[in-house]
């Protein structure tokens, strides 16, 4: 994580002609997100009403050759929520939603928001009995189908707990032709076709606690679990977000390919697309090789992203034209420090509004003066503190306080909970107080634990570190399995690495291992070169001491987050892994494959780790 990017009084002094032109929408956005107000109307039905009263005729929705108005989408939604009530269905149930990227699920959560009526965002990747436990966790009054998700939904049917309302959208263009539903599922399509297209009195009854969706958390690690997300939090993304960082307008078109059973795509790009009139077109799944055609194609000047679609980006080959191309800002997290400015040159990137913040997290940073490397600014309360992390807990003082970071240094992020900056939880409550630190600077105080290590650079300005949960111990130190990362990303025959810890028998800790795609067969790459790198770059301790080469991309989630779960089950055990794999022995300097005999001496204590 480059060390220079602490922001300066003279760095932020050259950031005042971009953020005067912008200070009405600064102040709107910072105002709502300060909103306390239990008895306004507030959230998604409500913002996207306006929007369809101020531009109807203004595009909202595109995909592939699908256009839709606001006031056309806007009716679909009325549609939805009017059946749905006409089933008996009333603020504050819940219904299951299994869709993937396409206008009906976004008709459908509009709908849901109008009615009160919280929309459970399944992941459409999830089968068998993590589909069944999303499903039932949250209750459902009715479950929307779509016809994409129908075998994945018919092989747990009989165990899921709900036993009527499954309604159905075919998979197809739904208001040219309904189609045909499956027997024992409402073809919704139809049965909308005679409801009010009318804005319903409901969509003027959803308040500031009022939940929206439930999100559910990746499940890399355990079953999933379900955040409410409500329609104050809806709200104040909609102000950071489109008013403060994003800044779109009628004319912008928002290109995103992240699912929307994800906050980044189904609230923050939507919401800043919303917030500015403009347009969002939207693809089912992400594609490298039509990426650009697509935003070309749509005249799109903004898309949505998570750091390793830019990456995948960033790694096709260089084309005269890359930075022909109307885009002029981005939103999203996760963008590398290794790529960032190359990224934004080779693309000619104005703005990056790289963002901070989780589907449960009360706190939030945004990059609203467009620093390079940074997640932004925070306007809400947070304090990164001091961490002990072979202790595993923040470090606390004689009376019991925690301490705060100076400039410059790194420690755990945590979100103030107030009534301004509430903490939502989960469905299970246990596991709400869990996620709470009490009597951190004051007898009485509560702040969210966001798990995630964060560095002071200044001003409210913060850099992202490492997650706990990624990072091991080995050699009584502790290794950021992000830094690592960085490390060997900056190695230009590596494309891509995913670094984790591995048990070694007769060793304490975990020793360091990385599954790592290079730009060439893994015969013909320089290990002396890289062996020598990591030695002058890394702590001996941080040196991986394994090696993994993969000719397929690393395993993600949806998400793109790294699934690293297996890569840790399977470790360097050449009987279960087919990849290559090389090895640093105690004494060497530089990287050798792994055989069986060599792996036999490891497990059996011959070398001394």
């Amino acid at each position: 994580m480059p060390h220079g990017d602490v922001i300066t009084l003279p760095k932020l002094l050259t950031k005042v002609p971009e953020v005067v032109g912008n200070l009405p929408g600064l102040i709107k956005g910072a105002r709502m997100g300060k909103l306390t107000d239990t008895r306004r109307p507030v959230g998604l039905g409500v913002a996207f009403e306006r929007a369809a009263s101020e531009h109807s005729a203004g595009i909202a929705l595109i995909q592939d050759e699908r256009a839709f108005t606001y006031a056309t989408l806007n009716g679909w939604a009325n549609r939805i929520a009017d059946y749905l009530a006409s089933i008996g269905l009333k603020k504050g149930d819940t219904v299951a939603v299994n869709l993937e990227n396409r206008p009906e699920l976004l008709a459908t959560v509009i709908g849901c928001a109008k009615l009160g009526v919280c929309a459970a965002l399944l992941n459409t990747a999830q089968r068998g009995k993590v589909l069944v436990h999303s499903f039932n966790l949250v209750a459902p009054k009715a479950a929307i189908i779509g016809g994409e998700q129908l075998t994945a939904v018919q092989a747990v049917r009989d165990r899921l707990d709900l036993r009527e309302h499954f309604l159905y959208f075919a998979d197809q263009d739904t208001l040219a032709d309904p189609g045909e539903a499956p027997e024992t599922y409402v073809n919704l399509a139809e049965a909308i076709k005679r409801r009010s297209s009318a804005n319903p009195a409901s969509s003027q009854r959803t308040f500031l606690r009022d939940p929206l969706f439930y999100i559910y958390t990746s499940g890399t690690t355990g079953l999933p679990k379900a955040v409410v997300f409500n329609h104050g939090r809806w709200e104040k993304a909609y102000g950071g977000f489109g008013f403060s960082s994003v800044r779109l307008d009628a004319h912008d078109r928002l290109y995103c390919t992240l699912p929307f059973y994800h906050a980044t795509g189904l609230v923050v790009c939507w919401a800043s697309v919303i917030a500015g009139r403009g347009g969002l077109v939207l693809a089912r799944r992400f594609s490298a090789s039509r990426f650009w055609g697509d935003v070309r194609r749509h005249d799109c000047t903004a898309f949505g992203y998570v750091g390793e679609l830019c990456r995948y980006l960033h790694e096709q080959p260089e084309k005269p034209d890359d930075a022909d191309n109307p885009v002029r800002t981005i939103v999203g997290n996760g963008l590398r420090p290794s790529i960032w400015k190359a990224f934004k040159k080779r693309f000619d990137i104005d703005r990056v509004a790289e963002f901070y913040t989780a589907s449960e997290s009360n706190v939030a940073f945004t990059n609203v003066f467009n620093f390079d490397n940074t997640v932004g600014f925070s306007p809400v309360g947070y304090a990164i503190v001091q961490y002990d992390k072979e202790a595993d807990q923040p470090v606390r003082d004689a009376r019991g306080f925690m301490r705060r970071v100076r400039k410059g240094e790194a420690g755990l992020m945590l979100g103030e909970i107030t009534d301004k900056t509430p903490f939502d939880g989960y469905t299970d409550p246990e596991k709400t107080e869990k996620a709470i630190f009490r009597n951190v600077f004051k007898k009485g105080d509560a702040w969210f634990n966001t798990g995630d290590m964060m560095r002071d650079i200044g001003y409210r300005h913060a850099q992202f570190v490492d997650r706990l949960g990624d990072t091991f111990r080995w050699k009584g130190e502790n290794v950021s399995t992000t830094e690592v990362e960085q490390i060997l990303d900056g190695f230009e025959q590596i494309v891509e690495s995913v670094v984790y810890g591995v048990e070694i028998p007769g060793t304490n800790g975990r020793a360091g291992m990385a599954e790592l795609r290079l730009d060439r067969p893994h015969g013909e790459a320089d290990w002396a070169a890289l062996s020598a790198c990591l030695a002058r770059e890394l702590p001996p301790y941080a040196v991986p001491v394994f090696l993994r080469v993969t000719d397929g991309g690393v395993e993600t989630t949806g998400t793109f987050k790294h699934q690293k779960n297996t890569l840790k089950e399977e470790k360097y055990d050449l009987e279960r892994v087919t990849d290559p794999v090389y090895v640093l022995l105690p004494g060497e300097h530089r990287y050798q494959p792994l055989t069986p005999e060599i792996q036999q001496a490891i497990d059996g204590g011959e070398y001394r780790f």
